[in-house]
Order: structure tokens, then sequence, then C-alpha cells
């Protein structure tokens, strides 16, 4: 219960920071916050997104100190991770993966739905591409460790152009043309062609999520909390900060 308690804490600390820059961040918008790839909530200028087992939560945070629900959305069975970017909800499902639009905040629209195997399923995005880890788990019902990277240009119609094989990943982030991966040790790939992702450093840590704020990497684990600097021209370069251990 520790661990956890320290690691909401963490998320709500980077999801209310509204200075962040645009240097390394995937929630560029700094009316966007910020979490996990883990992550179960977000939020969206004035509003809290939160997910259940089978619902998307709208809350209107106007007045902080009183959330007001005002939506409660329908999605499916089995949903574990809610991320966003810019005004899309990206949410993760044992079954699949979906797009929502909030463009208009209080009334999240149906976009699309990516069905795979039944597996634990985080996911991260950007303005053309989804980065899914599956991964086996005793709660998920299947075998299944891989990357899988899908094209959402066209939202309503994404489209799986990679499938890469891992250990047992599970949080992910990106930064810039770079997706941070939680395997059996920390995988850097160079996403510059999202259709061949390549392997370009490993990290040796145990981690199971990965939170990138500008250029420091946060990696949460089961022993702790480790702070990396993270460099766009020399990826290699990630000299460990910090250790919280928990």
């Amino acid at each position: 219960m520790k661990k956890y308690s320290i690691i909401l804490v963490l998320l709500l600390v980077l999801g209310c920071d509204s200075d962040s820059s645009d240097s390394g961040s995937i929630a560029s918008d700094s009316s966007t916050g910020q979490g996990g790839s883990l992550a179960r909530f977000t939020t969206f200028n004035d509003y809290l997104y939160t997910v259940d087992n089978q619902d998307l939560n709208v809350f209107s945070i106007t007045n902080n100190e009183q959330p007001v629900q005002v939506n409660e959305v329908p999605i499916g069975f089995n949903i574990e991770t809610l991320f966003n970017y810019k005004d899309f909800l990206f949410i993760g499902s044992q079954n699949g993966m979906f797009i929502y639009s909030v463009e208009s905040p209080e009334t999240p629209e149906f976009l699309s739905e990516a069905q795979h195997f039944t597996a634990c399923d985080p996911v991260v995005a950007n303005f053309t591409h989804a980065f899914v880890t599956l991964h086996s788990d005793i709660g998920c019902g299947n075998t299944l460790n891989e990357l899988q990277i899908y094209n959402v240009e066209d939202l309503q119609n994404p489209l799986l152009i990679s499938t890469r094989n891992l250990t047992r990943p599970i949080g992910l982030g990106l930064y810039n043309d770079y997706l941070i991966v939680c395997d059996d040790e920390v995988k850097i790939f160079d996403i510059s062609n999202p259709e061949n992702a390549q392997l370009v450093h490993n990290i040796n840590r145990d981690a199971f999520d990965v939170i990138i704020q500008n250029n420091l990497l946060i990696l949460v684990g089961d022993s702790g909390i480790y702070q990396y600097n993270l460099d766009e021209t020399n990826i290699q370069n990630t000299t460990e900060l910090s250790t919280i251990n928990i």
C-alpha cells in the first residue's frame, strides 16, 4: 500500500503541473495532465477523466476543491488505462484500445476501437501513432508479450503497422522520437520510422511504469522510484540522478 500511495502522489504532482515546457513531454499541451501509462485518470483543461472497469467518468474541476461529476460514458469491460494526447483519449482494455474525442469535454465522442487478443494493455500516443504493450498476467488470461504500433493519422481507422515480441512489457512513454518501454529491463526504441522501431539503449532497471517530464525520466518499480536525465542528442546518456526506495 505504501508504494502505491507514493506513486499516486507522484502522478498527481505531475498531472497538476501547468507550467511544463514542450521539449520532451508527450503531453505538450500545458492544459493536459501528465501521468504514467498505467494511470486510470487524466486531466484536460478544467476536466478530470477517470476510468473504472467499464465506464469513463467526467468531472468538472473548475473548482478544484469541489469536483462535480458531469457525465458517465459506458466504454466496455475490463478497462485498465487512460492516456490523453491533446483533445483525444486513448483507453486501454484487456480486449483492445478505444479512442475518444473530448473536443466537447463533457460529452466524449467515440471515434474508433482496435481489438486484440485478451491481454493487459497500456497505451500512449502522439499525433500520428499509438503504442500499445500487451503483457501476460494472471488476471488478463493470455501469454502475449509484445509491442504493437498503430498508425492513427485517421483516428476513426487505427491501422496496426508493427508488432514486436518482448519479454513482458508493461508501462511505456514517449520522448520525441524515442519510445521507452518497461520490459525485463527498460528499453529505449528509436521510433523515427514507426514501422521499423530500433532498440538503441537499455537501462538495467526493474520498473513497471515510466513518466517523462521534459528531459527527466522517472521509472516506477516495486522497490523504488528512479530518476534519470534524458538527452535527445545522446540517448545513451541516461545518468541516474536519484533513487527513492519504497
